[in-house]
């Protein structure tokens, strides 16, 4: 796919943004980062699939990144692997490559193992109280599966390193660690730990080849902040999912204060706030940004497209 793109070669949608669960009218984290030669969803919360259809096509999509095993960023993936299994299929080199962190692939494997292997139990009609304690015994303590048949594997959605079956309905799979990179058509993706309790979640940066640049804090507490990702950056869209109105109980997310600090000490000059929680005002959260922060600032909604 070529993507006519107007004053900029990399650009992103907002399909969802609102924090740790959805608010009327704005789904989960999921974000569109578009190029002439890519096409990659940042992040697949719930209700996400709606609007990424109204943005693209099954066949577009070149690659989808999550960035941790929270599930407002990456539940709807089953559903995105029932739309290419059942209604979209492609030629396994076609389909889009899904880049996860360990913990996100050992939910979603163990969701999978589930729901395969009770199928099958069921068929040869073992008691229904026995289906739990056998999947159990299909996959170790790591997360690892255990040696099985291979009509089991080629049931499985994501592959990569657990899974490599090219005649199978599973996405091709990639595990993400902090300080690694990626190319993804024309764009470069880097990855960086945040500070999201003991959760793996990880800050992307991408830069695309006339040399604009992105960034997404992802989930992170206070004491992380974009230097991490380098210099030069164009855009910053940080979480700021806390506010003075809305009841801070932890330490794992951000307010707009924060926000700035981890911005402004990049040296970045302009910043989206995102994952907003539906008990906070979003024009609050930008308010109390923008009356701190020397750049600009603005509140991400579902629609907003964002020129890099």
């Amino acid at each position: 796919m070529v993507l006519s793109l107007d004053n900029s070669d990399l650009t992103v949608r907002v399909l969802g943004c609102s924090g740790s669960y959805a608010a009327p009218g704005n789904p989960c984290s999921g974000y569109l980062v578009q190029s002439p030669g890519a096409t990659v969803l940042l992040d697949c919360g719930p209700g996400v699939l709606g609007p990424l259809q109204e943005a693209t096509s099954f066949d577009d999509l070149t690659a989808i990144v999550i960035t941790h095993a929270h599930g407002d960023h990456w539940l709807e993936l089953p559903m995105i692997h029932t739309a290419y299994k059942w209604f979209h299929p492609r030629d396994f080199e076609e389909r889009p490559i899904v880049y996860l962190t360990g913990q996100t692939r050992w939910l979603y494997f163990r969701l999978s193992v589930q729901r395969v292997a009770i199928r099958a139990l069921y068929d040869v009609g073992l008691p229904s109280e026995s289906h739990y304690g056998i999947v159990d015994q299909l996959v170790d303590v790591s997360g690892r599966p255990k040696p099985v048949l291979k009509w089991f594997w080629r049931s499985l959605p994501v592959g990569g390193s657990l899974v490599e079956d090219r005649g199978s309905s599973s996405l091709p799979g990639q595990d993400i660690k902090s300080g690694s990179e990626a190319s993804i058509g024309d764009q470069r993706w880097r990855f960086s730990r945040t500070r999201h309790g003991r959760t793996e979640t990880y800050a992307v940066r991408v830069d695309s080849v006339g040399g604009r640049s992105f960034a997404f804090s992802s989930d992170t507490g206070p004491g992380w902040d974009f230097r991490s990702l380098g210099e030069d950056i164009d855009l910053a869209m940080c979480e700021a999912s806390h506010s003075a109105t809305c009841n801070r109980r932890s330490n794992l997310h951000m307010t707009p204060r924060e926000a700035v600090d981890a911005t402004t000490i990049a040296g970045i000059q302009r910043l989206v706030i995102t994952h907003v929680a539906p008990c906070c005002d979003p024009d609050e959260q930008t308010a109390e940004a923008s009356s701190i922060f020397r750049g600009s600032v603005e509140v991400a909604r579902p629609g907003l497209v964002l020129n890099v």
